[in-house]
Parts: structure tokens; sequence; C-alpha cells
């Protein structure tokens, strides 16, 4: 299957949701450890959702060499201004969606657009660049909340009473995260916007490892854990410590939840191992199970 031009029918195949082209200059700042991987996603894209299993095992193994620096691209501006064909509005996006879940192995439901779907992804983008002004972690929780509620429990997100509810779930400062999406948000979603034209980013994910001697690689699109290693190994000078895995509730410490496929690519488990062990730690009254019509996700007790 060739790459498709519409951005909303994102290619499974080269993992990609793919964006027009266009252009304008800014500069990335140098990364604090080794390497940064700049990273530009959207909110609602199906392929960006379909590589947290990949990236969460990378900051597993090497996050005291890099750090994750996150820009919006936009991937959705309005119905009314998109041009595309195979993808022609709310319906053809739930098609794709569940697709895409089966091909990712990684739980989304697209029942979100036939019950309430976006009218854009700008919002939650610029939702999350008022998140970010609360810090790199919390944002990072931030968009994390974001997909759950879109990919797996079927809420709109470009609804601001949802991104409230999401903020709060993931303790934000709710007054500071209002102001801030009145205010200075949207101007640096803008600069988001020009950084990816000045960057020639035409879809998404897209992942630019960088040194401190500007030195890179792009990733395009969804790719294998090995894809990303590579990429971040060929930047990190001398020998190389890669932290071990750990115990099989460690992922719980770092994320408060957690697919099956990312505890799969996590541990390095068959689906039928990971499952069982999950299971197991259910029973045993160490994680809650919660069950979504795209599948389960599960967390610690006492979270």
């Amino acid at each position: 299957m060739g790459v498709n031009n519409n951005l909303l029918n994102c290619d499974i195949e080269t993992g990609i949701c793919e964006v027009p082209k266009y252009g304008v200059s800014q500069q990335e700042q140098a990364p604090q450890k080794p390497v940064k991987l700049l990273y530009f996603t959207d909110p609602i894209c199906s392929s960006c959702w379909g590589i947290d299993p990949q990236l969460r095992k990378l900051q597993q193994e090497y996050s005291h060499y890099f750090e994750i620096e996150y820009r919006m691209g936009g991937l959705l501006k309005s119905w009314a201004e998109y041009g595309g064909s195979d993808v022609n509005g709310p319906a053809s996006v739930e098609k794709h969606w569940n697709e895409a879940g089966a091909y990712y192995q990684m739980p989304i439901d697209g029942i979100v657009w036939k019950q309430d779907p976006l009218e854009s992804s700008y919002p939650p983008s610029i939702a999350f660049k008022a998140a970010q002004l609360q810090g790199n972690k919390k944002a990072s929780q931030f968009l994390r909340r974001m997909k759950e509620m879109v990919f797996t429990e079927q809420i709109n997100i470009a609804r601001k009473e949802n991104l409230l509810s999401a903020a709060n779930d993931i303790d934000l400062n709710l007054q500071q995260f209002e102001s801030d999406l009145e205010q200075s948000a949207m101007q640096l979603f803008e600069e988001d916007l020009a950084f990816a034209r000045a960057k020639d980013v035409r879809g998404f994910p897209t992942i630019f490892f960088i040194d401190n001697n500007n030195n890179q690689f792009k990733v395009y699109g969804s790719k294998p854990y090995e894809v990303y290693e590579s990429a971040l190994l060929k930047l990190i000078e001398g020998p190389v410590v890669k932290k071990a895995t750990g115990e099989l509730t460690d992922i719980f410490k770092y994320y408060s939840t957690v697919t099956l496929r990312e505890f799969e690519v996590f541990y390095n488990l068959s689906t039928e191992a990971a499952l069982m062990t999950l299971n197991k730690m259910v029973t045993e009254n160490q994680l809650i199970k919660t069950e979504t019509k795209a599948g389960p996700i599960w967390k610690e007790v006492n979270l």
C-alpha cells in the first residue's frame, strides 16, 4: 500500500498520517542530554498512538541518554478546509481507526467519529501547549490521557469540558491551565506549526534524533522498536549502558496505565505470556484491569 496523502487516512503499512507540504524557518534548542528526540505528533494521530509501546521501551532502556521534545503538528484544522478524497468525513475515519487498532495491536475504537465526531484536532493540540507550561512530565501525562480518552473511551477531546476533565485527571493546576489555554497556548501552537513547516514535516509520527553537534536522523512513520534504538545509538559516543527492564511490575512505576501491547514490547513477551502475567497480577490485587470496547488497560491498585 502506498502513502496516502489524505491526512486522516493514515497508511497503516507505512505508519504515517500525512499533511500537505509547506515551509517556514525556526531553530530547535540543543539537548541537555546527549540526544534529543524532536517528536512531531498530534493527539488524534492513530499511528502515533501505535508507537507508544516502542517509545516507552526506548525510554526505559535509554532515558539517561535522551529527552523528548513534543511538538504539535496540526493534523486536522477543520472538515470545512479538508480536501481529501478517501477520507471525506468523520464516518470514513471510524473505519480507518478500527483497522489501525487491529494493525498496531493497540486499543482503538473509532465509534467516536459516529457518536460525537471531532471537528478539529487543534483544540487538544492547543490544550497540550497549555499543559506544557506546567512542565514536560505533566504535558506528557496530559497527552497520554487525551489519547486514552479519544482512542479507548469514545470521548471527543475537541470539547473544552473534556480537556478540563483530562487536566483534572492528571492533577494539572486547573486555574493556570484555563488561563494559559485562553492566552499563550494558541501562540505556542502556531509556533509549533511553523516549526513543523521549517522541518518539512509532512506527516506523523515524525521524530528527529539530534545530538549536541546537530547530527541527526529522521524516523518517519510507525517503525519497529529496533529502528528507534538504532537511530539513537548512532548518535551516542563511547560504550552504551542499557538499563535492565527489571521486575514485571516496574513498568507501572513509570506509567500510570499500560496496554497489553505496551507490556509485551516492554518485556519482550508473547501476547499469551503478557496477558497471563497481567491477569495473574490482577488476581493478586496488584493491578486493576479496566475493560473498554477497544481493549483492556491496566493500572496499579494504589493509583
